[in-house]
C-alpha cells in the first residue's frame, strides 16, 4: 500500500522476503503460495528516494479476496518526514478504505511497517490492540491510537490480526515472521532461516528480543562443504540424521565434518542438530502444541527424549511451561 514519499525499504525488504519464499518453495515443488501486489490510491508514487513506482493497482477488494479462501496481508509503510502527512486527497481516500476493513486472523491481517502503524492508528484500526513503530513516530502514533497500547523498544509487535514493526529494516524480521508462522512450526522455521541466509541477514529477530536463529547462527562461515551439509540438515532436521549420514551430504569423512563444525560452526554436528530441533519443539509448543506433538514435529522419539534434552541444554522452565504466543498462526 503505497503513498507519495513512503520509504522504499520499508516494502522493498519485506517485498524480497516474499519473493524468495516463492522461489525456494517453488523449487521444492510446492506452488505459488505467497502472491505479491503493489497497490495504492494513485497508479503511481514517490519513494523516499525519488525512484517512482509505476502501475500500482488500485485499491482491491479484500472482502471478495478472502472469501475466496486466501488469506490476505495488507502492509502499510511509512513515509519521509517528522510526522505523517494525511492531507492529501490519495490519503484521505486511502484511510476512507481502510477503515471499514473487518480484519481476522487467517483471513484479513494487517502488517504495518515503520509509521505504516501511524496510518492505520489514524483509521482506528489499533484501537483495543498493543502496536509499535519507529521510535521518531512513537508519539504520534499514541496521539493518532490513543485507544491502543503502544509499546517502544520492540523489533515488532504481534496482536490477533494486526502486526506491526519498529521501521525499515524490521520490516525483512516482521515478514520472516509471517511467512514461518504461515507455513507452521516444523516448516517455516526451516525455511524462514533459509531466505535469511540469501538475504545475507546476520540477525533474525523476534518479538521480544534480538535472538540468532539456530537455523542461522552458526552459518556465518564461508565454507562450501559445511554449507551443503547444514542446508540438507537444515530442510529436514527431524529425518533420522547420524554423523555419517550428514557426512556422505558433503561428502566427507566423519573425523574431517566434525572439523570442520569445530572449526567454522564452532560446536559437534550432534550439537548442532540439537539446536534444530529444540527450536522446532518451541515454535511448536508456542504454537499452541502439546509436549508429546512437539516432540513429534521436532524429531525427538518422545517427550521424554524431549524433556531431556531441554534440561541438558539449561532452557529456562520445561517444554510443558510454555506458552502460545499471541498472533496470527
Amino acid at each position: 500500500m503505497l503513498l507519495d514519499d513512503h520509504v522504499l525499504l520499508d516494502w522493498a525488504g519485506p517485498a524480497e522476503v516474499l519473493r524468495v519464499a516463492r522461489r525456494l518453495l517453488e523449487a521444492r515443488g510446492l506452488g505459488p503460495v505467497f502472491t505479491l501486489h503493489c497497490v495504492g490510491p494513485r497508479p503511481q508514487a514517490r519513494s523516499s528516494v525519488g525512484a517512482v513506482i509505476a502501475d500500482l493497482a488500485p485499491l482491491p477488494d479484500l472482502v471478495q479476496a478472502a472469501a475466496g479462501g486466501r488469506r490476505q496481508w495488507l502492509m502499510l509503510v511509512g513515509q519521509t518526514g517528522a510526522r505523517i502527512a494525511l492531507d492529501s486527497a490519495p490519503a484521505r481516500e486511502l484511510l476512507r478504505w481502510l477503515r471499514p476493513l473487518p480484519l481476522r486472523a487467517g483471513h484479513i491481517e494487517l502488517l504495518c511497517v515503520c509509521a505504516g502503524a501511524v496510518i492505520a492508528g489514524h483509521a482506528g484500526l489499533l484501537d483495543g490492540r498493543a502496536a509499535t513503530t519507529h521510535h521518531d513516530h512513537l508519539d504520534e502514533l499514541r496521539a493518532a491510537a490513543p485507544a491502543a497500547q503502544v509499546l517502544d523498544n520492540r523489533v515488532f509487535v504481534l496482536d490477533g490480526p494486526v502486526a506491526s514493526s519498529a521501521g525499515v529494516s524490521t520490516g525483512i524480521d516482521l515478514m520472516l515472521h509471517a511467512v514461518s508462522a504461515h507455513l507452521g512450526p516444523v516448516a517455516g522455521p526451516p525455511l524462514a532461516a533459509e531466505i535469511a541466509q540469501q538475504l545475507v541477514l546476520a540477525l533474525r529477530r523476534g518479538p521480544q528480543d534480538a535472538e540468532l536463529s539456530p537455523f542461522i547462527a552458526h552459518r556465518q562461515h564461508l565454507q562450501p562443504l559445511l554449507h551443503r551439509v547444514q542446508d540438507a540438515v537444515a530442510r529436514d532436521p527431524r529425518a533420522a540424521w547420524t554423523l555419517e549420514t550428514m557426512a556422505a551430504r558433503a561428502p566427507t569423512s566423519t573425523r574431517h565434518l566434525r572439523r570442520l563444525f569445530r572449526q567454522h560452526a564452532g560446536l559437534a554436528p550432534m550439537a548442532w542438530l540439537l539446536q534444530l530441533r529444540l527450536a522446532l519443539a518451541r515454535a511448536a509448543l508456542r504454537s499452541g502444541h502439546g509436549v508429546g506433538r512437539a516432540a513429534e514435529l521436532a524429531g525427538f522419539s518422545s517427550d521424554a527424549q524431549l524433556r531431556r534434552a531441554w534440561q541438558r541444554a539449561g532452557l529456562a522452565g520445561t517444554p510443558s511451561s510454555v506458552r502460545p504466543e499471541a498472533g496470527p498462526r
